[in-house]
């Protein structure tokens, strides 16, 4: 015998939708004239409406599973007077007048926001989204049964946007949570949570994608791949479940492209789960990095045509100051292609792998150079919080500038005290004195203070034997240019057009 749930299930959709086509067709028919007859079996009918019922039942259960478990997260924090506008003066402030000459002035307003979020442990930890309350100085939680609690961080990832909170309370209901690993484009998802302060909606729709990324700054480091969803999500689902249809969440809702747009985005519960469980446990977060900024092999089409004989890889486009790439042999311009033997098509695996590592492990990489393949042995370092980067400054030239012709550059030779009083490290090539606005070197965003050292690999100490390369450069092939920009190490491609 099958149960409602595979009946349900192994009724072709046809059935459903003759069934419900029926029932309109009966509903419409006005009173006194004779009724349509059918063409769909009875027993077909009422099995259709079956798995209506069933489907509906399916759905409410859900929302009755999880919700007592999803709570209301609301945080109030000190203004610092930047909130307001003008607008708002006049308009809380009232005019001034004779009597009144600086209008009704306010006094700053504490800040309040609400989010979402879901209890893990009975003891009350509960997961929801680092930015929900980031800053906050007051967290209040409400539960589903009306109970409030005031609640304190206990640790957050900004990275991948995940914080944990705890409450003081016993033998809360918890969620269970899915392996977001499992989750399969198509199947049903629902979301929970308090958008635009409406405690506890309920919204469904399907995956729509999954491993998402690029979709927030991280500084070039993707740490998550992200759930994509239809379900409705708006400010306030923020930190709240994403579930299947048996209540599991597989998700934390993060991130919104355009309000009620059918583009919402969930971190996996498998991510939620690892780095809460660090969190809770007390642990630091920490991750392996190498120091570079990479882009997947033509990404950028104006620089395919210089890899030849490459069809996959992941360019370096730079190299950090002081990283650990930067005390290996590695280089600007080459193409990684595997590490420790795994093959790497795209950044985000690049990515992938390297996050496999632990701190201060060796791993080799397989690199491509000038239609050379080399091992690169390469040790990891610790991922900053930070990386930070000195502002430009305008040079003071000890020379006369030159101008490059159609590039839109100017340089001067990089003297010993230009080196010396902009801390460079660095003591031979061209420095950029200036960018010519709209020009070639300005859109491969060229900027004052880069230090050129190479020219199609070949160096060049002085302005005389840069302008000697460029002479001997194709520029509708692209002439590359190896830069030194305040320690880190990077790359430029100069592509006429004709």
């Amino acid at each position: 015998m099958l149960s409602k749930f595979q009946l349900m299930r192994s009724l072709p959709i046809s059935i459903l939708i003759s069934a419900l086509s029926t029932l309109s067709i009966l509903a419409a028919s006005p009173a006194g004239q004779p009724e349509a007859t059918s063409t769909v079996p009875a027993a077909a009918a009422e099995a259709g409406k079956d798995v209506v019922h069933q489907l509906n039942n399916a759905f409410a259960k859900v929302f009755e599973i999880v919700a007592p478990s999803v709570v209301i997260i609301e945080i109030s924090k000190k203004s610092d007077g930047t909130e307001g506008s003008a607008f708002d003066d006049l308009f809380f402030q009232g005019p001034p007048d004779e009597n009144n000459p600086h209008g009704n002035l306010r006094r700053p307003q504490p800040v309040q926001s609400e989010g979402s979020g879901f209890i893990v442990r009975p003891d009350g930890y509960i997961f929801t989204n680092f930015h929900v309350v980031e800053g906050a100085d007051k967290i209040s939680v409400k539960l589903k049964d009306g109970r409030e609690f005031q609640a304190k961080t206990v640790g957050t990832d900004e990275k991948t946007d995940i914080a944990v909170i705890k409450i003081d309370a016993k033998d809360l209901p918890v969620v269970q949570l899915g392996d977001s690993d499992a989750v399969r484009v198509g199947q049903f998802a629902f979301a929970i949570g308090a958008p635009f302060k409406l405690d506890y909606t309920f919204t469904y729709g399907v995956i729509s994608g999954k491993g998402r990324n690029k979709l927030i700054p991280t500084n070039g480091y993707a740490i998550s791949d992200y759930i994509q969803t239809d379900a409705s999500i708006n400010p306030g689902n923020s930190g709240g479940p994403l579930c299947d249809i048996d209540g599991n969440v597989i998700g934390m809702n993060t991130l919104i492209n355009g309000l009620n747009r059918g583009l919402g985005f969930a971190i996996p519960s498998n991510m939620a789960k690892e780095i809460g469980g660090e969190l809770i446990a007390g642990h630091k977060i920490m991750r392996p990095w190498l120091g570079i900024r990479i882009e997947t092999l033509g990404d950028d089409p104006s620089i395919r045509d210089l890899f030849k004989g490459l069809d996959k890889g992941v360019v370096v486009r730079t190299i950090e100051a002081d990283a650990p790439a930067y005390k290996s042999d590695l280089r600007p311009f080459d193409v990684i292609t595997q590490v420790d033997g795994a093959q790497v098509a795209s950044d985000s695996q690049l990515q992938h792998e390297i996050l496999k590592k632990k701190i201060g492990q060796s791993i080799e990489l397989t690199v491509w150079r000038k239609g050379q393949t080399i091992k690169i042995p390469v040790k990891t370092g610790e991922l900053p919080n930070e990386i930070s980067r000195a502002s430009n400054e305008p040079v003071q030239p000890g020379s006369k500038p030159e101008d490059v012709g159609k590039f839109g550059l100017q340089v001067q030779d990089l003297t010993k005290e230009v080196a010396e009083r902009l801390h460079l490290d660095i003591k031979q090539g061209v420095i950029v004195t200036d960018v010519a606005e709209d020009s070639l070197a300005a859109q491969q965003g060229i900027e004052r203070e880069d230090v050129i050292t190479e020219v199609d690999g070949k160096s060049v100490p002085n302005v005389q034997s840069f302008r000697e390369a460029l002479n001997k450069a194709d520029p509708k092939r692209g002439v590359l240019l190896y830069l030194d920009r305040k320690g880190s190490k990077t790359f430029a491609v100069l592509k006429s057009g004709g």
